[in-house]
């Protein structure tokens, strides 16, 4: 009977141990941070979004911001994360490669590409197409990220107006938005172009306004879970808020439009 009660006793140590185990386990996953990768293009409105929903959700998120093109490149490298943010282009790339959970890619919003201007500056009028040629070539230098989802659009507009020889020479080429509004407060450029969601809480910089409608230059964002998520559930539960009816005024604010 000793012996017994001995194998009793040690059986349930045994078990208590491994409930100690599991609960541990458990609680550390409830508080691992939700890893969300996010555009710079969409930067302000998670920033904005990112208080409300840890409240609510009691998990905190580790957030890395960065250019689309860049963001593919890690996330190719093994990059670990729950949600991704970028691009429409990016998103549909990452899914082609199995990078993303199925059905989950989510269209966000879209920011429209426009210009800005060292803060106090006169600003241009760029309303027309003749406008902003007029613009252009009276600036000392422009400044746009060689690297970013708008450089499209913005040598495009160069070929359509019949400037692009003209302005190669005082174009400004760095990596990423934040790289373009350093060198305009720098003094290299006193003309930015890039997202308007970029150029609104820039400091430093005051926004001109959107490039005319002739000119395209929507950059269009979606989100997704990874297929390798470690918390599905809060991933959706993210995605959802950043696409839900409450967060469109926000959405607004930031520069950006559904």
């Amino acid at each position: 009977m000793g012996t017994v009660g001995r194998v009793g006793g040690v059986g349930r140590t045994l078990l208590t141990i491994a409930a100690v185990f599991v609960t541990s386990t458990l609680l550390h996953a409830q508080k691992a941070p939700l890893r969300v990768i996010v555009s710079n293009g969409v930067k302000t409105f998670v920033e904005a979004l990112e208080p409300a929903y840890e409240k609510s959700s009691g998990r905190t998120m580790a957030v890395t911001y960065g250019t689309s093109s860049v963001l593919v490149k890690d996330i190719a490298g093994g990059a670990p994360f729950d949600v991704v943010i970028a691009t429409q282009e990016a998103i549909a790339e990452l899914d082609k490669t199995g990078k993303l959970a199925a059905g989950t890619p989510t269209a966000i919003g879209r920011a429209r590409v426009g210009l800005g201007v060292p803060h106090g500056s006169p600003k241009p009028t760029a309303t027309t197409a003749a406008q902003v040629k007029q613009a252009l070539l009276a600036a000392k230098g422009i400044a746009y990220a060689g690297n970013g989802a708008s450089r499209p659009t913005i040598e495009a507009m160069f070929t359509k107006l019949g400037i692009a020889d003209a302005v190669k020479g005082k174009s400004f080429l760095d990596v990423g938005s934040d790289g373009s509004i350093a060198r305009v407060r720098k003094g290299d450029a006193d003309l930015l172009i890039t997202l308007v969601s970029e150029i609104m809480p820039a400091p430093g910089i005051d926004l001109v306004g959107p490039l005319p409608a002739e000119f395209g230059g929507d950059v269009r964002f979606a989100g997704a879970v990874g297929a390798a998520a470690s918390d599905a559930t809060a991933a959706r539960a993210f995605l959802a808020a950043l696409v839900s009816r409450e967060s469109t005024a926000t959405l607004h604010q930031k520069g950006l439009e559904r």
